[in-house]
C-alpha cells in the first residue's frame, strides 16, 4: 500500500485517527497582504490555466506561484519541496511520493521537520483526495517524532480551490470552507499562521 490506496476508513482503523468536519476552522486568520509579482502573475496565469484545464498546467501556474510566495512570506526560513518521497514506514503503507511539502527549515538538502503536506486533487476531486493527504500527514507527523512537531498541516488543491486539514495528536480536522484561488491573502494568510505557530 502507498499513499494513494488509503481510503478514509483505512485511515481510521490503521492509524486510529478519528476525523472530524463541522466547521470552519479559520474564521479568525485575518488575510495578508501579497507581493504585487504574485498579483500580477496570478492575474495572468488564472484564466490561462483555467482555460488549459490540465492538471499540470494548474500545478504550475497556480499552485507553484503561491507556494514560492508562501515561503517568500516566510522569509526563506522554510524549504519548499516538490515531487519528493516520503518513505516512513513500507510495513504500514507510509511511503510514496509527495506532490510538495513545506518544512520547517530553510535547509533543501533532505526533508527536516514537515509541516504542511501539499496535494493536488485529481481530475478536480478535493474529496477524493482527502484520505491520500491525511496519511502523508500522518507520516510527516510519525517523522517529527524527534523534533516535537505535532501539529501538521495539510492542504488539497486543484489550483483554483484549496482546502486545510489539521491533523493534532489522533485527530484530523477538515476545514468546512473551500478558498478560492481569487483570494490568495486568505490562504496563505491560513498557511503562514499555521507555520509560525508550530514555530513558536
Amino acid at each position: 500500500m502507498s499513499y494513494d490506496q488509503f481510503s478514509l476508513a483505512d485511515i481510521q482503523t490503521n492509524f486510529s485517527l478519528t476525523v472530524h468536519q463541522s466547521r470552519s476552522l479559520f474564521e479568525e486568520v485575518m488575510p495578508l497582504e501579497v507581493s504585487d509579482h504574485l498579483k500580477v502573475t496570478l492575474k495572468e496565469n488564472i484564466p490561462l490555466a483555467l482555460n488549459i484545464n490540465t492538471e499540470k498546467a494548474r500545478s504550475e501556474m497556480l499552485i507553484v506561484p503561491m507556494l514560492i510566495e508562501l515561503r517568500k512570506l516566510l522569509h526563506r526560513t522554510v524549504s519548499l519541496f516538490s515531487g519528493i518521497s516520503l518513505d516512513v514506514d513500507e510495513s504500514r503503507g507510509l511511503m510514496g511520493i509527495c506532490d510538495y511539502m513545506i518544512c520547517n527549515s530553510p535547509s533543501h538538502l533532505y526533508v527536516n521537520r514537515p509541516v504542511i503536506a501539499i496535494v493536488e486533487a485529481k481530475n478536480e476531486n478535493i474529496k477524493a483526495a482527502i484520505p491520500k493527504c491525511i496519511a502523508k500527514m500522518y507520516a510527516a507527523q510519525q517523522s517529527n517524532q524527534e523534533e516535537l512537531i505535532d501539529n501538521i498541516m495539510g492542504i488539497i488543491s486543484t489550483g483554483s480551490s484549496w482546502k486545510f486539514l489539521i491533523l493534532a495528536e489522533n485527530s484530523v480536522f477538515v476545514d468546512y470552507d473551500e478558498y478560492l484561488i481569487e483570494n490568495p491573502n486568505k490562504i496563505l494568510a491560513i498557511a503562514v499562521d499555521h507555520v509560525r505557530k508550530v514555530s513558536s
